[in-house]
């Protein structure tokens, strides 16, 4: 799908999304209750559908009832039976990484897109192959057998945050206590925070010792709860981009008080908004593309550092923004940790410009050709994240058309 963005200013007021990584952590929890859980607010994007499929092939039953999900909980005795169950995580890395400790208490198989595969889960063979589990690759598939210990798990902190909420899932359900210690630098705590947050709603209690480091008792039970999904700084950052280019949006939905990381995201745009802006995404990576994209759009320049990660996303999101970026006109250098954005003027690019399937290379491409239009091709990867994210752009007064291929209009 082609989505064609004319130059314009977007006005109004608008609900953040329903946050997807809140989503993934209030299901897993609900999953392993006993008991049934309801959660509020869902909204239905390919990654939060990927981990519903993941959960049920556990144990767990999911329905809907007047647009929320009552999920009953398989109370951590995952019923796999004689046979490994398939869990398909779609493109979800999220989903991949919070799972596999889950399925290492019983086993099972993953498939996914092989980009998903392909992005790896080293992190865990590193801690566990020692410890009698084996990983088994193909192009889209790893299979996952042996058991979950408890014991003390030693983790780096610069690598996904993940790997820690996954364990974080798995380890109250032992018989026996277990440690994670996460060795410095501790990346992307927020997102910790927010694990740990859905887990102490869900009854589970985790003893931080230090800032990095957590004690997980074992022997727990996750118990059924009510909660809502809170709205999503991810998400919203875009709105706020589209402010710092000129937009006058009033963004609703959002706790002040949120744990994501992501929070940021407004004081960042509006600091880009005076001039050369300097900062650290190590906490918030995921803010990365629609970051670039603005300070590219602002002329300004500016200096990003804790950019390693983004080759292990969705794209190699550093590389691929600055290829985009460029048919713009503007000038990135992209190195090992780093990204710097020349102040350079920008025009109306020549090219289509590519989505490289990733929902957020595509939000934030679309956040700067409001300024100065543009054509975005695979802009159906927002179906991941953000399935409306055009239809919110559109009610903003964005003007566009979606564009199926064979020139079916949208």
């Amino acid at each position: 799908m082609k989505a064609i963005i004319e130059p314009g200013m977007a006005r109004g007021k608008i609900s953040a999304p329903p946050s997807k990584s809140c989503a993934h952590r209030l299901l897993i929890c609900a999953a392993l209750a006993a008991g049934e859980s309801r959660i509020d607010g869902v909204a239905m994007s390919q990654d939060i559908l990927a981990t519903m499929d993941c959960v049920q092939a556990l144990g767990a039953e999911i329905r809907e009832e007047n647009g929320s999900l009552l999920v009953k909980g398989c109370g951590g005795q995952f019923g796999v039976g004689d046979s490994l169950p398939v869990l398909s995580c779609r493109e979800s890395g999220s989903t991949l990484r919070f799972m596999i400790p889950l399925a290492l208490c019983g086993g099972g198989t993953f498939r996914g897109a092989e980009r998903l595969m392909a992005r790896g889960v080293s992190v865990y063979e590193e801690l566990l192959e020692s410890r009698g589990v084996t990983f088994v690759h193909e192009k889209d598939s790893l299979t996952v057998k042996g058991r979950l210990q408890p014991g003390v798990y030693r983790m780096r902190g610069d690598v996904s945050s993940q790997f820690i909420s996954g364990l974080l899932f798995a380890l109250p359900l032992l018989d026996e206590s277990s440690v994670i210690e996460i060795l410095p630098p501790f990346e992307s705590k927020g997102y910790v925070d927010m694990t740990l947050e859905a887990l102490e709603t869900f009854g589970i209690r985790i003893v931080r010792e230090e800032a990095a480091r957590f004690i997980v008792p074992g022997g727990q039970g996750y118990r059924p709860a009510r909660i809502a999904v809170e709205g999503d700084w991810s998400q919203a950052a875009f709105f706020y981009g589209l402010n710092a280019l000129g937009g006058q949006i009033e963004v609703t939905g959002l706790r002040a008080d949120s744990l994501q990381g992501d929070k940021v995201c407004k004081s960042l745009m509006q600091n880009m908004t005076r001039g050369f802006l300097q900062a650290d995404l190590s906490d918030c990576p995921d803010l990365a593309p629609v970051l670039f994209a603005v300070a590219a759009g602002l002329e300004h320049g500016a200096c990003f550092t804790g950019t390693r990660r983004l080759a292990i996303k969705e794209s190699s999101r550093a590389a691929v923004m600055a290829a985009e970026l460029a048919k713009f006109g503007a000038e990135i250098s992209v190195g090992e940790n780093t990204v710097q954005i020349a102040p350079t003027a920008l025009h109306r690019p020549e090219e289509v410009l590519l989505g490289h399937n990733d929902h957020r290379v595509v939000m934030a491409l679309a956040v700067l050709a409001t300024k100065w239009g543009g054509v975005i091709d695979d802009a159906q990867a927002v179906a991941k994240s953000y399935p409306d994210f055009f239809r919110d752009m559109a009610a903003l007064g964005v003007k566009l058309r979606l564009e199926e291929r064979g020139g079916m209009e949208a």
